[in-house]
C-alpha cells in the first residue's frame, strides 16, 4: 500500500480489476496457492470471470501470478469450481463453463496444470451437464475424496424454489456417474413458518439456490457450508449439520454463519497442518480510483461446538501481530489510535459500546443490545444496524485492515468496508467485561508508517 495506491495490506486484493469467490486454496510443495474469480479492466462483476491465482507461504502475504484459465474455447466464462488431487500428485481442476445467454445453468468442466507452477492449466473436456431432475439453476462443483472413490457436489436450483447439492460419483475423476440429490431444502422454509415451527431442527433460511455448497468432517460430524441465493441476490453464508453416507447429507441443523452483506462464498480448505478452514469473498471493498474492487479475507480455523461452527482468524496472522500496552486504572474502557492493522479482543458486557473515529468524523460503531451485537456504519447504507445473535460475555475478534474489518464470535462472523483512510484511527471502548487485548499488525516494511500513536484508559488529548 501507498499514498498513491491505497487498499488492505493483510487481505489479498487484485492489482487491478475485480475478483469475487476464492477457489482452490491448496499447500503445495512449500507454499499455498489460491485461485480466485476475476475479472480484468472492470470494477463490478461481468459474466466472462477468469481465475486468477496467487501464491503464498503464510495465508496472509499474497504474490498475484496472473490468469490461470481464461474464457474461449467454447467458454464465455470461467465460474467457480475446485481443485483435487489423488496420492500420486495428479491434480484436475473442476470448473464452471457458461455460455451466453443462459448462464445460469452452466457445465462443469475440467482442466490441468501444464506444470508445477500451476500458473496455467490446459482445459479438458466437459464432463457434466445438468441432470434432468427440474434444474434451473446449475453451477460451482467441490470435488472431495469419499472412501475409495471420488465425490462431487454440485450447487442447483430445482423447480419449485428448492436449493439443493446434486451428487456424482468417480473412480478416476475422469468419468463420473450421477447419484441423486445429496441434499435439498425449500426456500419457502423460512424462520417462523409453519413446517419450521413443527420441526426440531434450529432452522436458518437457506434460499432457492445453493452457491458453491462444500462438504467437510470436523469434530465427529460433517458440515455442509453454502452460500444463500434467491432471483439473483446474494444473501450470507448458512451450513447445516448431520451426517454423511454413501453421497447423500441429512442435516439435523440449519444455521445461519455469516452476517450483513460482506461475507459471500467461502472456499473450505485445509491448512498445511489440516485444519478444516475457510477463505470468504468480501463484498463492497473498492479502491478510491476504483482501480480494483472487492477484497478475499483473512482465513478462518473451523471448530464445532454443540453444533455450532465458530470460524476464528488463522494462526498465521499471528506473525504479524505486534501487542501493545494500553492498561489503565479503569479495566472497562480504553482509548486506542494507531496507524495501520490492527487485532482487537474483549469480552462484551451489557453496555458495551465501541466506536471507530478518523478526527471527528465516526466510520463505524459496534455495541451490546439485549442478546444482539450490533454493527453500524452511518455512511453505509448496506450496513445499518447489522446484527449477531450473542449473549454478552462472550469474547469477539475483530481485525481491522485499511478499507476492511473482520468481525468473528461464537454467534456468527461479519465483514464490511471501510473508508480509507489518510491518517490514523481512533478506537473508544466502554462497558469491557475484562481489559481488551489490542494488537497492531505490522509488516516488517511497515515500521516506519504503522503502530500505536497513543492508548489512554481515560481519553486521549485532543
Amino acid at each position: 500500500m501507498t499514498e498513491q495506491d491505497p487498499r488492505p495490506q493483510f487481505h489479498f486484493t487484485a492489482e487491478a480489476g475485480w475478483i469475487n469467490d476464492p477457489l482452490g486454496l491448496t499447500w503445495k510443495d512449500g507454499k499455498y496457492h489460491l485461485f480466485y474469480q476475476y475479472v480484468p479492466g472492470r470494477d463490478t462483476w461481468a459474466s466472462n470471470c477468469h481465475w486468477g491465482h496467487a501464491t503464498s507461504s503464510d495465508l496472509v502475504s499474497w504474490s498475484e501470478k496472473g490468469i490461470a484459465l481464461a474464457p474461449g474455447d467454447g467458454d464465455d466464462g470461467i465460474w467457480s469450481g475446485s481443485i483435487a488431487t489423488d496420492t500420486t500428485g495428479r491434480s484436475k481442476l473442476f470448473y464452471t463453463s457458461v455460455q451466453e445467454p443462459g448462464i445460469g445453468i452452466g457445465t462443469i468442466r475440467s482442466a490441468t496444470p501444464e506444470d508445477n507452477t500451476w500458473n496455467r492449466w490446459t482445459k479438458g473436456p466437459t464432463v457434466l451437464s445438468a441432470p434432468n431432475l427440474g434444474v434451473v439453476a446449475y453451477r460451482d462443483p467441490f470435488v472431495f475424496r469419499d472412501g475409495n472413490k471420488w465425490r462431487m457436489f454440485v450447487g442447483a436450483g430445482l423447480e419449485g424454489g428448492i436449493g439443493a447439492a446434486i451428487s456424482y460419483s468417480s473412480r478416476d475423476m475422469d468419468s463420473w456417474e450421477l447419484d441423486g440429490i445429496a441434499a435439498q431444502r425449500p426456500g419457502s422454509e423460512r424462520p417462523g413458518s409453519e413446517r419450521d415451527r413443527s420441526s426440531e431442527m434450529d432452522q436458518a433460511w437457506t434460499g432457492t439456490m445453493w452457491e458453491c455448497p462444500q462438504l467437510f468432517e470436523i469434530d465427529g460430524a460433517h458440515v455442509l457450508v453454502t452460500s444463500v441465493w434467491e432471483d439473483d441476490v446474494l444473501h450470507y453464508v448458512a451450513y447445516g449439520v448431520g451426517s454423511y453416507s454413501d453421497g447423500v447429507f441429512t442435516a439435523r441443523a440449519w444455521k445461519q454463519l455469516t452476517y450483513g452483506s460482506g461475507y459471500y462464498a467461502p472456499s473450505f480448505f485445509r491448512d498445511k497442518d489440516g485444519k478444516p478452514s475457510l477463505i470468504f469473498w468480501i463484498r463492497g471493498v473498492i479502491s478510491p480510483d476504483r482501480k480494483w474492487a472487492s477484497a478475499l479475507s483473512i482465513p478462518h480455523t473451523l471448530t464445532l461446538e454443540n453444533d455450532t461452527l465458530i470460524a476464528t482468524p488463522h494462526q498465521d496472522l499471528a506473525a504479524y501481530a505486534v501487542p501493545e500496552n494500553h492498561a489503565g486504572d479503569d479495566p472497562e474502557s480504553v482509548e486506542i489510535m494507531w496507524v495501520g492493522g490492527a487485532d482487537f479482543t474483549w469480552i462484551s458486557g451489557e453496555r458495551t459500546a465501541i466506536d471507530f473515529k478518523a478526527g471527528e468524523k465516526t466510520v463505524a460503531t459496534i455495541r451490546h443490545a439485549g442478546n444482539s451485537l450490533i454493527l453500524d456504519l452511518p455512511d453505509n447504507a448496506a450496513f445499518k444496524d447489522v446484527r449477531i445473535p450473542l449473549p454478552h460475555g462472550e469474547r469477539i475478534r475483530a481485525i481491522i485492515d485499511q478499507g476492511v474489518l473482520e468481525i468473528s464470535t461464537r454467534g456468527g462472523m461479519v465483514a464490511a468496508p471501510l473508508p480509507f483512510l489518510e491518517g490514523p484511527l481512533l478506537l473508544s471502548a466502554t462497558g469491557l467485561l475484562q481489559p481488551a487485548q489490542f494488537k497492531t499488525l505490522k509488516r516488517p516494511s511497515d515500521a516506519s508508517v504503522a503502530g500505536l500513536v497513543s492508548a489512554s484508559p481515560k481519553g486521549l488529548p485532543r
